[in-house]
């Protein structure tokens, strides 16, 4: 039984440093550099953005392509994890983030082209003008991809947090920040995709859901792992 609640333990803590990985790596990825190059209505500024910062957008792109990575093998700890909870709930965690991990790696192939459109490399017979345009063009699909994608960003929180929920090993009010994250950025992709001018009202409040829930988990994970007295998992 000891060396089972070590295992236990261990596996909390490789979940934890994954999380801090991913938490670390995808909102400057996603986030901060498209923030430092992308101008809103202006697509030769945002050409321009692109060609004088390559190597910090060239960062975002890779930083965003380690969180897709950490969040694959994330999904594996925490199967490992929580699979003696509930194997039902484990399996629909892991199958909510192996579908985007490819859709992950796909978007950022439209942030690699959009490089080499602004540098006049591909497509070089269109006029300049014409090469900014496609430059942001393939800038705003792999954002539209990013918002869609945030769907599934709060789907897989649902089987997290019940997990949770269910453990005895972590504390409870952690599943229920899980759930509420997962229902704060279901309902913002959904809002962007609907109601567009509304997203200003839902944006914050499931990004601040998502840090309570996802950063609270993983400092948990990160420093405690499991609690010493409830290491027992439940078998469901």
């Amino acid at each position: 039984m000891i060396e089972e609640n070590n295992s236990l333990k261990k596996t909390a803590r490789l979940a934890g440093l994954l999380y801090f990985l991913l938490v670390l790596t995808a909102p400057y990825g996603i986030m901060y550099v498209p923030r430092q190059i992308y101008v809103k209505g202006d697509a030769a500024a945002t050409a321009s953005n692109i060609v004088e910062n390559e190597f910090l957008f060239r960062t975002g792109i890779v930083s965003h392509l380690i969180s897709v990575t950490a969040f694959l093998f994330l999904a594996l700890v925490l199967y490992r994890l929580f699979k003696k909870v509930n194997e039902h709930h484990a399996r629909m965690l892991l199958v909510l983030v192996i579908v985007q991990i490819p859709v992950g790696y796909v978007l950022e192939a439209f942030r690699f082209t959009s490089i080499y459109v602004a540098k006049g490399e591909v497509f070089n017979s269109a006029s300049p003008g014409e090469m900014q345009e496609l430059a942001l063009l393939f800038l705003r699909i792999h954002s539209f991809g990013i918002m869609t994608l945030e769907v599934f960003f709060g789907l897989w929180l649902f089987p997290f947090g019940q997990l949770v929920l269910k453990s005895g090993f972590i504390p409870r009010i952690f599943g229920v920040l899980l759930i509420l994250a997962g229902i704060g950025y279901t309902v913002d992709s959904l809002t962007w995709m609907l109601f567009p001018d509304y997203r200003g009202y839902t944006m914050i409040p499931a990004f601040t859901l998502s840090g309570l829930g996802e950063i609270g988990v993983t400092l948990w994970f990160l420093i405690k792992g499991v609690k010493q007295n409830k290491m027992q998992v439940s078998m469901a």
